[in-house]
C-alpha cells in the first residue's frame, strides 16, 4: 500500500471517520493533514459464497460445487483466466465435465464489431429520457441480441464514470451525473439483459472518472482516485447497489487505483464493500489487462482475469499449492462463475456463439428483430430542446431548407477498423477529422451500426414527400457556408462533440463548430442548431445570438438518428428529453481544474483527491451559487404543463428506527431494509397545451444535516398527457433515498428532522414544495 504525500495547504476542516482510513482523521477542504488520507485498509478473507440468500442462487451454487468436487487443481485454475478465441473474452473450459468457455462481448449500447446487430443509443442518451419503461425495454432488447448471438456475458451496463470530470472521455457510456438516475437505469438494464439469460456486468467498479493515466505507463503507476467513505457510498457505489439489487451476476473492476490500491486487488472494495456489505453473489472480472498482481488480486476478491492468464495460470496453481492462496478461495472463484452460468439458466438451450471473424467466412445470425422501432423511440425521447424562440419548432411543413455542418451526413469512411465504427467529429490534441454524424462514442463502448439514418437523409425524405416536393441546399464541410439562400425558411446547422475511451476531451467546445454556427446565423435569421454530443457541450459562443432561434441537444441516438430527429423537428412527437448533466456558462464553473479536466499529474504515483465529495454537477452549482446556462433535468416541450399547488405525502411505515436492524441477513444489493418504502409523494399534472406530450416530473429532497447537497434527485416519472388531460405523478421514497452513510456507525442512518421535498420540471424549476418529518 502506497502512502501519498501530505500537502500543507489547509482550509476549513471537518471530521470524517472512514472505513477507508480505519481511524478518525481531520480532513481539509483541500487535502488531509495526516498521511493516511488516500489509503485503503485490508479486508480479508474473501467471503466464500454458497448462495444462501436466495433459492435461485442456492440452487445454482449447489450445481457449481457438484462440478468443483470433480475438478483437478489445474482445471479449476483454467476457468479463472481468459484465452484467445472468437469472442472479445473467452474463459477456460473443462471439456471432460462439459464446461464450455463463456463468451464475453462489448458493449453497453450494442454488440461491438459484429454484423446484423443494432446500434442502440448510448447510455447517456438513454438517461436523458428519464423513462423507466424505455430503460427496461432497452435492456431487454440488448439481451435478445446478446442471446441471439450466443454471447454469455454482456460487458455492461456502465455507471462508472459518474461524470465527476467534465471532460471525461467515457462519460457518454454511463448513465448520467446523478447517482439516483444512473442507479434506476442500471437496475432496469440489468433486469432486461438477464431476463434473456445474459449475464450483466456492472462496470467499472469503482471511481473510474478519467482516462488520462488510468493504467500504468512509462510515466509511472495509474492515477489514484482518493475518495472518502461517505462519498463512495452516497455517490459512486450508489448505482451499483441498484444493479446488484436487480440480480447482476458479474461486476468488472476498474483500471486505476482507489485510495492507492489498484481496484482489481483492492480488498476493501471487493471483499469489504461488494462481497460483504452489498452481498454480491456473482463474480468479479478484471477489465482487459487490468490485473497487476497475482496473489494480491486473488486474495482481494478478483475471480476472473481477462483477456489471458494475466498473473495467474500456473502461478495460481503454485500459490494454492504453497498456501499463499487458499484452495477455498480458488473454489470460490470457480463457484461464483459457474453459479452465474446456472443462475441465468445458460445450461438450458442457450445458443452457441455466432461471432463475426474478419478471417473466417460464416453464415451470420441476424438478431436485429424490430429493435429499430425502439431505437427510434428512445432517440426521440432522449433529445433535449433547450431553446425555442417564438415556437420556431416544430417546423411547419417547410418547402425550402438549408442544411449545414459536418454532422448532417454519414461518415465517408467509418470502417478503417472493422471492429470500431468511426463516425464523429474527432478533435483531439490538435488533430481534426470531419467524420460525419455522431451516433456513438469511441472505444470499446462504441456500437456497430448495420446502417445509419443521417439527419440529412431523414430531412430530405420529409422535404420530397410533401406535395409539391420541396427544395434543399446543403454544404456539409465549410466553416463559412455560402451562399446564404435567402428564400430558405430555416437553416439547420449540425455540429457534434466527440469523446472516446483512452483519452479525455480537450475542451467542452471547439472553435470550428462555434464559428460555423455564428457564420450561418450571420446570414440566416432562422438558424436551428442540432448538437450531437458525447457529453457536456458549452454553447456560450452563440446561444444568445438572436438569429439562433432553436437548439436541440440530440445526444448519441444510435442508428435511427435522423428518423428520431425528424420526429422532433416536424412535431410528430413533442420533445421530452431532459439534460442528464448541467451545461455551464464557462468551463471553470464545474469546479477546480481537476474536476474540469481530471488529474493531469506527471508524478510517478499520481493522486486525484476527490475533495469535492458529494458535490459534483448540479450539487456543486447549487452549493456554490453558480447559475448554469441549462440546469440538470432541464428540457423544453411543444406543450405546457401545470403542476398542482400541493404535494400529497403518505407514510408507508408508521415508525422506523434510525439504523437498519442488525440481525437481518444481507442480500444482494445490501441490507434489505434499505429498499423499504417509507413515503409516497404524489402531485397532479395537467397538460394545458394543445398537443399530446410527455412531461418529466422530478422529485428532489433536502436531507437535514451538515455537508448534504442543497437538493438531490430522488424520483422521476415521464407521463404522457393528452391536451387538457390531468394525471397524477407518484414517487416512492425508500429508506436509502432518505439516508446518509454514517462513517462512525458504518451504517446507513436516517437523520431525524425535517426533509424539504420539491417536485418540478428540472432541478431549478420546482413547482410545488413540502416537507417530510422523521422524528422517531
Amino acid at each position: 500500500m502506497l502512502k501519498m504525500r501530505c500537502p500543507s495547504n489547509v482550509s476549513r476542516a471537518f471530521l470524517i471517520v472512514s472505513s477507508f482510513f480505519g481511524i478518525a482523521i481531520a480532513q481539509t477542504e483541500g487535502q488531509s493533514e495526516v498521511p493516511l488520507y488516500g489509503q485503503s485498509p485490508a479486508v480479508y478473507p474473501t467471503p466464500a459464497n454458497n448462495g444462501s440468500t436466495s433459492e435461485d442462487w442456492a440452487a445454482a451454487y449447489a450445481q457449481a460445487y457438484s462440478l468443483i468436487a470433480q475438478m483437478t487443481l489445474e482445471e479449476k485454475v483454467n476457468v479463472t483466466r481468459g484465452y484467445p478465441g472468437t469472442c472479445v473474452g473467452n474463459t477456460g473450459s473443462v471439456p471432460r465435465l462439459g464446461i464450455e468457455p463463456l463468451c464475453l462481448a462489448d458493449a453497453p449500447d450494442g454488440i461491438r464489431g459484429q454484423e446484423f446487430v443494432s446500434a442502440f443509443p448510448a447510455g447517456i442518451h438513454l438517461a436523458a429520457t428519464f423513462d423507466r419503461d424505455l430503460q427496461h425495454r432497452y435492456g431487454h432488447a440488448l439481451g435478445e441480441e446478446y442471446r441471439g448471438k450466443g454471447i454469455n456475458m454482456a460487458l455492461g451496463p456502465c455507471a462508472g464514470p459518474m461524470g465527476r470530470v467534465a471532460t471525461g472521455g467515457r462519460n457518454w457510456e454511463a448513465l448520467s451525473n446523478d447517482p439516483y438516475l444512473a442507479g434506476a437505469a442500471m437496475s432496469l438494464i440489468t433486469k432486461g439483459l438477464q431476463e434473456n439469460g445474459v449475464i450483466a456486468t456492472l462496470k467499472h467498479f469503482l471511481a473510474n472518472e478519467q482516462e488520462w493515466r488510468r493504467r500504468p505507463n512509462d510515466l509511472g503507476e495509474a492515477v489514484s482516485s482518493n475518495v472518502d467513505d461517505r462519498t463512495i457510498h452516497e455517490l459512486y457505489a450508489w448505482p451499483f447497489m441498484n444493479g446488484l439489487k436487480a440480480g447482476a451476476a458479474s461486476v468488472m473492476s476498474s483500471y486505476q487505483r482507489v485510495n492507492n490500491s489498484y481496484a482489481s486487488q483492492n480488498s476493501k472494495l471487493l471483499n469489504g464493500l461488494l462481497k460483504t456489505q452489498f452481498g454480491f453473489e456473482g463474480f468479479v472480472v478484471s477489465d482487459w489487462g487490468g490485473q497487476y498482481t497475482g496473489i494480491a488480486s486473488a486474495n482481494a476478491g478478483l475471480d476472473l482475469v481477462m483477456p489471458d492468464a494475466g498473473y495467474w495460470g500456473g502461478n495460481l496453481s503454485d500459490a494454492v499449492t504453497n498456501g499463499t492462496v487458499s484452495e477455498e478461495r480458488l473454489n470460490d472463484m470457480v463457484a461464483r462463475q459457474l453459479a452465474a452460468f446456472y443462475y441465468l439458466g445458460q445450461d438450458d438451450t442457450y445458443p452457441p456463439p455466432s461471432i463475426y471473424s474478419s478471417t473466417q467466412k460464416h453464415l451470420p445470425v441476424n438478431v436485429q428483430g424490430d429493435h429499430r422501432t425502439l431505437i427510434r423511440e428512445i432517440g426521440a425521447a432522449g433529445t433535449v430542446l433547450v431553446k425555442n424562440v417564438n415556437n420556431t419548432l416544430p417546423l411547419k411543413n417547410p418547402q425550402f431548407l438549408n442544411i449545414y455542418g459536418y454532422d448532417a451526413q454519414t461518415s465517408p469512411s467509418p470502417w478503417q477498423n472493422p471492429s470500431r465504427y468511426g463516425g464523429g467529429y474527432e478533435v483531439n490534441f490538435g488533430w481534426k477529422t470531419l467524420n460525419g454524424t455522431l451516433i456513438t462514442g469511441g472505444g470499446s463502448g462504441g456500437a456497430t451500426p448495420p446502417y445509419v439514418i443521417s439527419p440529412f437523409q431523414a430531412i430530405q425524405d420529409r422535404v420530397i414527400s410533401r406535395t409539391p416536393p420541396g427544395n434543399l441546399r446543403w454544404d456539409f464541410y465549410s466553416e463559412n457556408p455560402t451562399p446564404a439562400y435567402v428564400n430558405a425558411e430555416a437553416c439547420l446547422v449540425f455540429i457534434n462533440s466527440y469523446a472516446s475511451e483512452s483519452f479525455d476531451r480537450v475542451n467542452l467546445t471547439d472553435e470550428f463548430s462555434d464559428n460555423l454556427v455564428n457564420n450561418v446565423a450571420a446570414n440566416c435569421s432562422n438558424t436551428i442548431v442540432v448538437v450531437h454530443s458525447a457529453g457536456i457541450r458549452l454553447v456560450e459562443a452563440w446561444i444568445d445570438n438572436p438569429n439562433v432561434t432553436a437548439v436541440l441537444f440530440a445526444g448519441l441516438p444510435g442508428q435511427e438518428s435522423g428518423n428520431s430527429l425528424a420526429q422532433i423537428l416536424y412535431g410528430d412527437v413533442s420533445p421530452s428529453g431532459r439534460l442528464p448533466y448541467t451545461i455551464a456558462r464557462q468551463q471553470s464553473d464545474y469546479g477546480s481544474p481537476e474536476v474540469v479536466n481530471g488529474s493531469v499529474s506527471l508524478d510517478y504515483f499520481p493522486q486525484s483527491d476527490f475533495t469535492e465529495g458529494l458535490f459534483i454537477d448540479y450539487r456543486h452549482f447549487d452549493r456554490a451559487g453558480i447559475a448554469p446556462r441549462f440546469e440538470f433535468g432541464f428540457g423544453l416541450s411543444y406543450s405546457t404543463f401545470e403542476y398542482g399547488s400541493s404535494l400529497y405525502v403518505t407514510d408507508a411505515l408508521s415508525s422506523v428506527d434510525a439504523y437498519p436492524s442488525a440481525d437481518v441477513q444481507i442480500v444482494q444489493g445490501g441490507h434489505p431494509q434499505l429498499w423499504d418504502i417509507l413515503f409516497e409523494v404524489s402531485i397532479d399534472i395537467t397538460n394545458t397545451g394543445s398537443m399530446s406530450a410527455h412531461e418529466v416530473a422530478q422529485l428532489y429532497i433536502t436531507v437535514p444535516g451538515d455537508e448534504t447537497p442543497v437538493r438531490q434527485l430522488r424520483g422521476f416519472g415521464r407521463l404522457l398527457l393528452k391536451a387538457g388531460e390531468k394525471r397524477t405523478a407518484t414517487f416512492q421514497l425508500t429508506r436509502r433515498d432518505l439516508s446518509v452513510w454514517d462513517v462512525v456507525a458504518q451504517q446507513w442512518r436516517l437523520p431525524r428532522g425535517s426533509y424539504d421535498i420539491a417536485v418540478g420540471a428540472s432541478s431549478r424549476d420546482l413547482r410545488a414544495n413540502g416537507t417530510i418529518q422523521i422524528t422517531q
